[in-house]
């Protein structure tokens, strides 16, 4: 079993077949297979409604997530799952006063399953698959198998610091991420390490070239503009330009030694820049160092796991 974020598995074959009839769903329930579908509606009583083909589903609210009994775990995990896929396996399937058939779900036991077999076995340097859920100003909740959360801090989504994880990504986006911590299955996550050292950034870009930035930062000296969420050049002084916008940069110099990119803010082309598509230079499934400095820097900058 593949444990991944909720959304992921709604449209593959397997899942449809065992939720578009009641023999599948009794398959699915006698096997203890993890199931998906949409959340339609959250009750008075915090129950969440499953469409499914063939039956009412019912998540009661005890059962929809980890951590509810306890009070670990606001309501609001609930309430925030309506009109999104939810993962559930099937504890019972009934039929009420009026013979329509009624299955019984719970989320809290997939979450279960997923902590025991695959999260509590993330160790330092495993990359794995997250999607983004929501924000808050001091990082990006994501959602790392069933449901369970994480938190990506945003000091660790780029090298190129933004103000808002909104900066970098999208609510309900696929991304990778480095697990920098297991702490009895709190899972502590990072970023940065898996878009490019300061070289493999840089070498995409020439002295001379005029090429596209967004402003990151404003200072008395000049202006930071990230050519890549993990390379970032300082931009000579220029009037009536604001954190966030798009530019238009030509580079006058690239100096390695130095890790340093001079550019010329050649253009303002919108006040407000979308999230750009990351490029992920990692492609294994494990890292265990990191290091971001050219070989003849002063700098020294690394990550262990």
């Amino acid at each position: 079993m593949i444990y991944k974020p909720e959304g992921c598995i709604y449209e593959t074959v397997s899942n449809q077949k065992y939720i578009s009839s009641s023999e599948g769903l009794r398959e699915a329930m006698e096997k203890g297979v993890i199931l998906e579908a949409k959340a339609v509606l959250c009750t008075n009583s915090h129950d969440l409604i499953i469409d499914l083909p063939y039956a009412k589903g019912i998540i009661s609210r005890e059962e929809g997530a980890l951590g509810i009994t306890e009070g670990t775990t606001r309501d609001i995990a609930l309430i925030s799952r309506v009109n999104k896929y939810v993962c559930f396996k099937v504890k019972a399937i009934k039929l009420d006063e009026n013979g329509f058939l009624t299955a019984h779900l719970s989320r809290k036991d997939a979450q279960e399953e997923c902590l025991k077999e695959y999260v509590s076995k993330l160790r330092s340097g495993d990359i794995i698959n997250a999607r983004i859920t929501h924000f808050e100003k001091f990082g990006s909740f994501v959602d790392i198998g069933c449901g369970i959360p994480s938190l990506l801090p945003i000091d660790t989504m780029s090298v190129s610091r933004i103000s808002h994880p909104s900066d970098r990504f999208k609510v309900g986006q696929m991304i990778k991420a480095v697990v920098k911590a297991n702490d009895n299955n709190k899972i502590f996550l990072t970023h940065k390490e898996l878009l490019g050292t300061w070289k493999e950034n840089a070498d995409h870009f020439k002295p001379g070239e005029t090429v596209p930035g967004i402003v990151r930062s404003i200072e008395e000296y000049g202006v930071f503009v990230e050519l890549s969420p993990n390379l970032a050049g300082l931009a000579e002084p220029k009037e009536s330009v604001c954190i966030g916008q798009s530019v238009s940069v030509y580079i006058k110099a690239i100096l390695p030694d130095k890790m340093k990119i001079k550019l010329i803010i050649v253009d303002v082309c919108s006040d407000k820049a979308e999230p750009s598509e990351i490029n992920y230079y990692i492609r294994s499934d494990h890292i265990d160092h990191w290091k971001y400095s050219t070989d003849n820097s002063s700098k020294n900058i690394i990550t262990d796991f």
